[in-house]
């Protein structure tokens, strides 16, 4: 039985922090996010590449009679505060903070907090071709590892989960192929 009571905020994750949370958490629950959709259209330059070779990572973008599939972590009260801190800093390249509904199984819809990266940042890569976005993907690296190591660690904790994302298998299948 979850105590909601005992939850300060949840924070919904759809791509890194599904697979590294670097949180502490209460509780993890699949959830679902309606209108929304994930697209490997931020750059990353402070974690999965550099200024000079950005990366390439997820946002969020709406997109009708879509739904995407992640988790919601449960934040206990007294670890809000430093779980924002670190999330903050985590998202600085261009991400800001959102609360959607999501919904749960076990809680039904619920507010959570995510960050989502608008094309009006400084780091906005936008659509590509999926040939182009792994190609970028395939040589950048940055202080926090090899953007490959971003997307298939994803695409593995997707399939673990039971979810099916075409972007992401798209892409993952086409690093494998690339050597």
């Amino acid at each position: 039985m979850i105590d909601s009571k005992k939850i300060g905020l949840w924070v919904y994750g759809y791509g890194s922090i599904i697979w590294r949370p670097a949180i502490p958490y209460s509780v993890a629950l699949l959830a679902t996010v309606d209108g929304w959709t994930r697209r490997f259209w931020q750059g990353s330059h402070d974690h999965r590449g550099t200024v000079e070779n950005p990366g390439r990572v997820l946002t969020l973008v709406p997109e009708a009679d879509v739904q995407c599939k992640g988790r919601v972590f449960g934040i206990a009260h007294p670890d809000v505060e430093q779980v924002l801190k670190n999330l903050d800093f985590r998202e600085k390249n261009g991400y800001e903070r959102q609360y959607l509904s999501v919904i749960t199984h076990e809680l039904g819809p619920i507010e959570a907090l995510t960050y989502i990266a608008a094309p009006s940042n400084s780091a906005w890569l936008g659509d590509a071709s999926d040939e182009d976005i792994a190609e970028q993907i395939r040589h950048s690296i940055g202080p926090s590892g090899t953007n490959i190591e971003y997307v298939l660690s994803l695409y593995k904790a997707l399939l673990s989960e039971g979810i099916h994302d075409e972007h992401i298998q798209a892409i993952a299948n086409r690093l494998d192929n690339l050597g």
